[in-house]
């Protein structure tokens, strides 16, 4: 069966966005914009293991671009990250930007060597 491509991206999208709402409810944010970091190192963990995995086109467009783009959130990130410059907590704002780097850049070498395996 053929999926048009625009289909499964939405289908995919669908399910991140409503994955990315419950994760907000499961670790709701304090005065560090927790929600946001978990969401971004989670899902540059999950596109990471389907790229490494070679997974098809088709799964890398329902999960990949649909789900991993609807899940992460990197205007959220960039939101926050100057809130909390401007409310006067730099240092936040600093862990914040390197939290989010650093760790999504982790999980995507945890992604690659599990795909190595």
């Amino acid at each position: 069966m053929d999926v048009p491509p625009a289909q499964l991206v939405g289908a995919g999208g669908a399910l991140g966005a409503l994955a990315r709402y419950y994760v907000g409810v499961l670790v709701p944010e304090t005065e560090f914009p927790r929600s946001t970091l978990a969401v971004n190192v989670l899902g540059s963990f999950a596109l990471a293991l389907l790229t490494f995995a070679n997974a098809s086109d088709t799964w890398l467009l329902f999960l990949g671009t649909g789900a991993c783009g609807a899940f992460t959130t990197f205007s959220s990130f960039a939101y926050e990250t100057v809130r909390l410059a401007e409310d006067g907590r730099p240092r936040v704002a600093a862990a914040n930007a390197l939290l989010n780097l650093v760790g999504s850049f982790a999980a995507v070498g945890v992604a690659w060597a599990a795909a190595s395996l």
